[in-house]
Order: C-alpha cells, then structure tokens, then sequence
C-alpha cells in the first residue's frame, strides 16, 4: 500500500533514506531470530534430557517409598518423615540472554535429608530418600531452563512480527511510494522539458 506524502524530490529521498535503514533493521532482527531459534533448539535439547533423568530419577525414588511404606507401618512412616530437618532456599539473580532478563538459581541447602532415628526405620527409606535428594538439583535445573526457554519463546514471536511487519508491511509500502514518487516526478520533468521547448520554437519564431 502506497504511503500518502507529497510526491516532491525531499520527500523521496527521505523514504529511500528510510528504506535503507528498514532494510538494515530488517537484516538484524532476522539475524536476532535466527541467533534465538538456535538457543531455543539447543534448550529444548537440554531440558528434553535433563526431564528423562529426573523423571527416571523420581521414579526410582517414588518406587523404593512405595515399598518402604508396605513394609512400614504408617505411624512410624509419617513420625519418620513428618519433620524434615532439610531446607532449601533459592537466590534468584538475573543474567542477560539476546538482551533478554532470564533468572539465575543458586540454591541453598541446610540441613541433613534423613531427620529419624534407625531403630524403627529401613534400609529402603535412606535409599528413597537419598534418591530424592540427589534429583532436586536437577529440579532446580530444569525449572530454570524451563523458564529460559519460555522466555526466549515469548521473545521470538515478538521478534518475528516485527520481522514479518518490516518484510511484509514496511519496506514493501517504502518501495511502492519510492516508485511512485519517482514516475511522477520523471512525469513532472518530462512535462517541464516538453514546455520549455515549446516556449523556445515560439521565442525562435518571433
């Protein structure tokens, strides 16, 4: 679509001005879409296996707590496991990714996971406990990751309307105005050019 401005010499050479320029934001903001679907991919491959590990992970210890809590009885279960001795707190700091804010977790950890005593307890529930204490790191990970990768998702879209809008809206309408503005003032030269000669065989003919 043809932009409304006065088809005047200024005028076209502030669109073709203008032109180069979309053209160059055009270049970078494909260049930022492409940098950022690769960081995307590259994420998608890190949390794709860091998932499979702690899902494994959680199963084991999910499955070694089912058998504890058949050979336990429950009130010696949940007296066991009733007051964790162990917390976690998390630092959260912000790092620049493509200009994006993404979270830093940094976790701290006090406290011991086993909070009883061995008298009336299993083998089986240190090993399930123990399981699960190894797998929270990579929780903290994958939560992480996660919301690396949702942000830079939400940064492609933004990315790629501005892509589509320059390629699609902008620059297209630039360059229909520039060719306009262009044939009317050629119009404009050709119509001068043809005055002025008709004003010269009169002035020739007197």
């Amino acid at each position: 679509m043809r932009l409304e401005v006065n088809p005047t010499r200024m005028e076209l050479l502030r669109l073709k001005k203008r032109l180069v320029m979309a053209r160059r934001g055009h270049k970078l903001l494909k260049d930022k879409q492409d940098e950022l679907m690769r960081q995307f991919m590259d994420l998608i491959k890190d949390i794709r296996e860091i998932r499979t590990a702690v899902e494994k992970a959680l199963e084991q210890a999910f499955r070694r707590f089912l058998f504890v809590s058949s050979a336990m009885s429950k009130a010696y279960l949940e007296e066991a496991v009733g007051f964790p001795s162990k917390t976690i707190a998390l630092n959260v700091s912000r790092r620049t990714v493509m200009n994006i804010a993404v979270p830093e977790m940094q976790p701290t950890v006090e406290g011991e996971i086993r909070c009883y005593g061995f008298a009336t307890t299993s083998s089986e529930l240190d090993s399930s406990l123990h399981s699960l204490d190894q797998v929270v790191g990579e929780m903290i990970v994958l939560a992480q990751k996660e919301k690396w990768m949702q942000l830079l998702g939400e940064e492609i879209v933004r990315t790629r309307r501005r892509v589509n809008a320059l390629e699609y809206i902008l620059i297209p309408n630039l360059e229909e105005t520039i060719k306009y503005i262009t044939m009317k003032l050629s119009e404009l030269e050709r119509s001068n050019l043809s005055r002025l000669m008709r004003v010269k065989e009169i002035v020739r003919a007197h």
